[in-house]
Formats: structure tokens, C-alpha cells, sequence
């Protein structure tokens, strides 16, 4: 059987793009959109992805290096798959977050009114309090042939791995420990989806194991562990590609808790939770500047209620579609004592609660805010909208829209995912006049 040989370009890279790719034109015209390459640099380029207009790919080799920005991966087998702009300095990664907020925003023709800054502690590396790993088996290994895995990026396939550096200490030991649980009792890769492993700031981690198979032995894996260990294992339906809970095969993993702006809250370990707690308890601070005292709040979409339970106020409502977050949520009210209302409903679905005489946030997913939230928001007018959001260029999108009644008042960017191209970026809305 003949299979089609790979296609391999050379290209000059000229800038970064909201995806997080170098781009290149090419002698006729087409885009092409590469990994491992940096603005600047020649590369030889695998082609992963072909269509009539552009082509995307992976840099295999560099021709001619941006000696001033690139440096050296400190994952170099894996960096692509998690964090690939592990190959830039960092202080050149602030720079192109910065420029990416602001050419998000120049598309849809609004003009920030202050320079931009991205927020960052510095710290480029183990700040990850969640990783999920995939797994790799090497049948001609003569021992300990299962491995840690992530998927390579452009592709199906999987690079087998000894960990990542963008994970807590506390996550990469427990994976050492599971992983040598598993080789000792021969465990196929097979048998298995994922392993997903979560620490808090106090150093308690709580493990998950996705398995394939109902009859898995998984009181074996856990009494091979010490009793200290807080994990289970889970069977997942193979026929879904994620990792979803289909029936627990051990008693369920302690939750764990962390605190927030002085807030402690609890959450199971499949349970949504801020990934880097000290950036995001800086973009708490920034918000809360913006929240007046006196005045009811609602926060949409809002996850476990992180922001809604800390900077709301008295009088909060807080309104998620996710119904475990929102058991979550729940948990974490009667816990704390707090005057709050937690909606299990789409944002769009409950547009009653957006009023003129509240404040409101706003911290939709990357799709940004749907477009019944934005009307309601139109006609109701309330003062001000305080918008956080994972995606620059549909946050610019909504805040065009929203520009027939609001201007910007204040905006920042925080660096949530070093060495990743994704940003977070807030706006302040005021309503003119």
C-alpha cells in the first residue's frame, strides 16, 4: 500500500498571528501558518494541514534563526504539544501578547485608550496547578514500556513523555508515582484514556484515571499506592474521545480547597478551576477597583462563582450553565454564608437578570458573549459591564458591538498561560454620558 509523501515548504516568516503561528506568504499567494518557527526566521516546514488558500505546519528545520529572541525550549521533545512559545524569550512573549490585544481591537476598528499592558509574576514555568496527560506503550520495551504521553500538535499521533515543566512539583511527582503503579502491573496503554491530576497551593493533590475498561483493576492500582494517596480511577465510555465520567470504579477523590482573595473554596477534581491562581487573583484585584459598593451584582458565565463570591459584593447573582459547577457553587455559598443566587442556566437563557440599575461581569468562553446577552445589555443599559475574557478578538468583537452605548474606561492583559499564546485581557465599560 502506497501512502502519500509528506510535503515539506521552505518560507521566510514575517509576524504572529492571533492562533499563536508565525505566517508566511508564499510565492503564490497562499498563507502559510507554522509552529515552531518565530517572525524573522527561514524554516523548512511540514505541511500538516492543506487547504486551497493556506497551509499550516510544523518547523522541522530553522535556516536562519532570530538569534534575539529565540532561545533554547526547556521541553524540546514536548514544547510543542503544551507551550510552543517556549522557543522565545520571554520578555519578547509579553511583547507579542501586547501586540495581539491591540491588533485584535484595531479588526474591529476600536481604539484602546491607554497603553497595553500584560500583567505578569514572572514565573514561566510550574505555575499549572492541572495537567492531563495521555499515555504512550512501547511494546518493545523490556520494562516499563507505558509512559506518559500528550498529543502531537497537528496530528493524531502521541509523543511519549517524562513529564512538563509548566506543572507544579506536586503534579509531576504523583505522575511518576501512578505511572510506576501501573508499569508494575503490566497495564496496557489500551486500557487507557487519560490521567488527570490536580494540586493545590497547600501542596494536597487529588488524581483521576480514565480506563477504557469496566472490569480494570482499580482497587489493585490504588492498594499498590500509599494510603495517603488521594485518587480514583474511572470508566469512561471509549466511544467518546474525552475523558467524561461514565461510572466510577473507586470511591471518589477528596475535593480539594484553595483560597482566593481571602475566599476559600472547594471543588471536585473534574470540577472547572483557575489553572494560575496568583495571576488570576491579580485580575480579581483589577476587576474589583471597578466594582462599586452599594449596588447589586450578576456574573455570568460564571464557572464556580471565583469572581462573582469574591468581588460581588453583598448582594450577588451568578448564573453558569454547567450544572456540577453550579453544585459547586452551591457548596461554596452555604459554606461561606454569603447572600449570593446561584442560576443554573445559559446566559442567554437568563437575560432577566441583567437589569440598568446593576453591574455586571461578563467572563464568557472563547466564543464571547452570545448575541442575546449583547442585545439585553443594549437595551437594559445598566452603568457598567466588566468584561474578562480568554479570547481578545471576539471580546473586541462584543465591545464594537457594545460601542453604540459604552466606552472604555480601563483595560488590562494578564499573562494566565506563559509560554502559550493565550492571553486574558479585561475591559471596563461605562455607559456615555
Amino acid at each position: 500500500m502506497s501512502s502519500k509523501k509528506p510535503q515539506r515548504v521552505t518560507a521566510r516568516f514575517d509576524v504572529i498571528v492571533g492562533g499563536g503561528q508565525s505566517l508566511a506568504t508564499l510565492e503564490d499567494g497562499r498563507k502559510l501558518f507554522a509552529w515552531g518557527v518565530l517572525p524573522g526566521e527561514t524554516a523548512e516546514v511540514l505541511i500538516t494541514k492543506k487547504k486551497s488558500r493556506y497551509l499550516e505546519g510544523v518547523a522541522e528545520t530553522i535556516l536562519e534563526s532570530n538569534q534575539e529572541v529565540r532561545v533554547a525550549p526547556v521541553d524540546p521533545e514536548s514544547y510543542l504539544s503544551t507551550s510552543p512559545w517556549q522557543i522565545m524569550n520571554f520578555e519578547s512573549e509579553q511583547h507579542y501578547k501586547a501586540a495581539l490585544i491591540e491588533e485584535a481591537f484595531e479588526l474591529h476598528d476600536v481604539v484602546l485608550p491607554d497603553p497595553i499592558e500584560v500583567y505578569s509574576d514572572g514565573k514561566e514555568y510550574g505555575y499549572r496547578n492541572k495537567i492531563e496527560f495521555s499515555f504512550w506503550y512501547d511494546t518493545e520495551a523490556a520494562e516499563n514500556p507505558l509512559s506518559l504521553a500528550f498529543f502531537r500538535r497537528g496530528t493524531h499521533g502521541k509523543i511519549a513523555v517524562n513529564g512538563t515543566s509548566l506543572a507544579s512539583p506536586a503534579i509531576a511527582a504523583t505522575a511518576e508515582r501512578v505511572l510506576a503503579v501501573l508499569n508494575s502491573l503490566s497495564v496496557e496503554g489500551r486500557a487507557l484514556k487519560t490521567l488527570m491530576i490536580r494540586s493545590a497551593a497547600n501542596g494536597d493533590v487529588a488524581w483521576q484515571l480514565y480506563v477504557k475498561d469496566e472490569a480494570f483493576p482499580a482497587e489493585a492500582v490504588l492498594a499498590a499506592l500509599p494510603e495517603s494517596e488521594n485518587g480514583e480511577v474511572i470508566y469512561s465510555n471509549p466511544k467518546s474521545p474525552a475523558s467524561v465520567i461514565t461510572e466510577r470504579l473507586t470511591a471518589p477523590a477528596r475535593a480539594l480547597s484553595d483560597t482566593i482573595l481571602g475566599t476559600p473554596f472547594t471543588y471536585a477534581t473534574e470540577g472547572f478551576f483557575q489553572i494560575n491562581l496568583p495571576i488570576y487573583e491579580q485580575a480579581l484585584r483589577d476587576m474589583q477597583a471597578w466594582v462599586p459598593e452599594g449596588i447589586e451584582t450578576v456574573d455570568m458565565y460564571s464557572g464556580v462563582g471565583t469572581i462573582g463570591l469574591t468581588i460581588g459584593g453583598d448582594s450577588t447573582t451568578l448564573v453558569e450553565v454547567n450544572e456540577y459547577a453550579v453544585g459547586e457553587m452551591r457548596r461554596n455559598i452555604k459554606s461561606l454564608g454569603l447572600k449570593a443566587e446561584a442560576v443554573l442556566a445559559a446566559s442567554e437563557n437568563a437575560l432577566d437578570y441583567i437589569t440598568g440599575d446593576k453591574t455586571i461581569i461578563v467572563d464568557p468562553p472563547r466564543a464571547g458573549l452570545h448575541e442575546a446577552v449583547i442585545e439585553r445589555l443594549l437595551s437594559e443599559a445598566p452603568k457598567r459591564i466588566v468584561y474578562l475574557s480568554c479570547n481578545p478578538v471576539t471580546q473586541a468583537r462584543d465591545v464594537a458591538r457594545l460601542g453604540e452605548k459604552y466606552g472604555i474606561k480601563a483595560h488590562k492583559g494578564y499573562n494566565f498561560f506563559p509560554r502559550t499564546p493565550h492571553i486574558e485581557h479585561l475591559v471596563v465599560l461605562d455607559l456615555k454620558g
